[in-house]
């Protein structure tokens, strides 16, 4: 009896200091640990693909997790081939891409019954990168570009550049052949897609090109501007003569496509079955809301006002359609 009173005087105290706490809570107005505004979502979001489109996506992860806690946002950089196989295969929700889609990886979404739509989130200044020590090289032409790494280059010296170059052994970096960098690269450079030579250190990682570079007196890589200004301490930048004199990449050529021609835009491909996905859905407004901030933290070249326009159009328009 005294046993069987106690366990209900217990549960008594129990239930009301819940109760009591909950009361505190409401009438208080703090928070209960969760994001207060909007609506609590949760779910997995999974993004894959360009290793340069990766820290922008990753950014609007971060930023978005403030937000909305429970949503598990996942960024995989396989490079923009490889994303684009996991994308068309269902695997993923969304695609970061350096480059736009391919007819062929259209065809293999469309067998896969998978429908997207591209939105452009960024600008981007491909940049041909140099060790810090080359001081005898500050821009080169398309056509110098080409010689060195167009299929079967035999280029593997400096002076063979340019007589006026030292005898300096050439040690290329340069993206792997998944990579929308790569494809982007050989087509504004060598004239074809994935025309290139093969004698060179590939990585889908662009941080192992900078440490090649940056290890090598005469190295030469290329990879986003994005990586070249968080390394520029290490590694120079070239300017490039695409036919109207030396342009240096910078947030200004990027935008206006003065630096030709290695300028381009950058692209997320969002799967129409995933955003039927509230969490899904919320997470690409978001993104497309703050994409001033995302680019700024992720340190992009930012979208002009008119791609702002037409970034947020264009995803309403693919929500209602």
């Amino acid at each position: 009896m005294i046993k069987s009173g106690r366990k209900r005087l217990i549960g008594t105290l129990a239930a009301l200091t819940v109760v009591m706490a909950l009361a505190a809570c409401g009438g208080s107005g703090e928070s209960s640990g969760e994001p207060s505004g909007a609506a609590q979502l949760s779910g997995d979001i999974k993004i894959d693909g360009s290793s340069t489109v990766g820290p922008l996506s990753k950014a609007a992860a971060d930023i978005f997790a403030d937000e909305q806690p429970k949503v598990n946002v996942t960024v995989g950089i396989s490079g923009t081939g490889g994303g684009f196989k996991k994308f068309c295969n269902g695997e993923t929700d969304i695609s970061d891409a350096s480059r736009p889609i391919k007819d062929e990886e259209k065809k293999a979404c469309a067998d896969k019954g998978i429908t997207f739509t591209e939105l452009i989130v960024a600008n981007d200044a491909l940049t041909v990168v140099v060790n810090k020590e080359a001081t005898w090289v500050d821009c080169l032409t398309v056509a110098q570009l080409k010689a060195v790494w167009e299929p079967d280059s035999k280029v593997d010296n400096w002076n063979q550049i340019d007589p006026k170059f030292p005898n300096e052994p050439l040690k290329l970096y340069g993206a792997g052949t998944d990579s929308g960098t790569f494809d982007y690269f050989t087509a504004a450079i060598n004239g074809k897609e994935k025309a290139s030579r093969t004698n060179y250190t590939p990585s889908e990682d662009d941080n192992v090109l900078v440490q090649g570079v940056a290890a090598s007196k005469g190295g030469m890589g290329y990879f986003g501007y994005t990586y070249f200004e968080e390394n520029a301490d290490k590694l120079k930048a070239l300017k490039i003569d695409g036919g109207a004199g030396c342009v240096a990449p910078s947030t200004a050529t990027a935008q206006d496509g003065t630096y030709k021609p290695l300028a381009r835009p950058l692209f997320v491909y969002v799967a129409k079955a995933s955003a039927a996905k509230e969490h899904v859905r919320t997470f690409v407004d978001f993104y497309i809301a703050n994409i001033d901030e995302v680019v700024k933290e992720a340190k992009y070249v930012p979208l002009t006002a008119a791609q702002k326009t037409t970034l947020a159009a264009e995803f309403e328009a693919f929500k209602k359609g």
